[in-house]
């Protein structure tokens, strides 16, 4: 059975629920999710250009819509080599640096199949980033910064992410990522 937009949303709105907020991997998540400012772009298999074209046009969102505090593109059945995806990535920032928007969004990676450098695959930290689909993050800096400087030990985050997801180790972690995918 082919997904459909609406079922990925759902899908990527449980992985955040269940997973990113659950685990307090992003202690900024809940709020944006209450306040309902997420917009979530689902772009079916687009080629490397036309998803940098959807990253400018998803910049321009956040240019022209205030509300809209955060932005997922989200991508179903393309990008699943997660190699050929960190090079999605790389031009990604550099196309944000080429408009300008360096100091104004930042893209933040999240892939089924995300890897830390040097980290090997079955280790549980790597689903601090692992999502259900690739997606592409657009989050705006001066949040971030305003939400760091609230946040009373902010470079403590990533550390205490790795060890949650290894205390609960590689089972648990993808069985709590993969159930986002079941249908409701």
């Amino acid at each position: 059975m082919e997904s459909t937009t609406e079922q990925v949303i759902g899908q990527t709105r449980k992985w955040i629920k269940e997973v990113v907020i659950a685990c307090n991997f992003c202690p900024f998540a809940a709020r944006e999710v209450k306040r309902d400012s997420i917009h979530y772009q689902v772009e079916w298999s687009p080629t490397v250009e036309t998803a940098l074209s959807v990253l400018q046009q998803e910049c321009k969102r956040l240019d022209d819509r205030p509300d809209v505090e955060t932005i997922l593109i989200i991508f179903p059945d393309t990008f699943q080599d997660f190699y050929q995806y960190l090079d999605l990535v790389g031009m990604a920032e550099h196309l944000l640096k080429r408009k300008g928007y360096v100091g104004t969004y930042q893209v933040a990676s999240f892939h089924p199949q995300y890897r830390f450098s040097g980290a090997p695959a079955d280790d549980a930290a790597n689903f601090t980033n692992r999502s259900v689909y690739p997606m592409l993050h657009l989050l705006r800096e001066a949040s971030i910064e305003a939400a760091l400087r609230k946040y009373p030990d902010p470079d403590s985050i990533p550390a205490s992410n790795i060890e949650f997801a290894r205390n609960k180790g590689f089972t648990y972690m993808k069985m709590l990522r993969d159930t986002c995918l079941q249908a409701d």
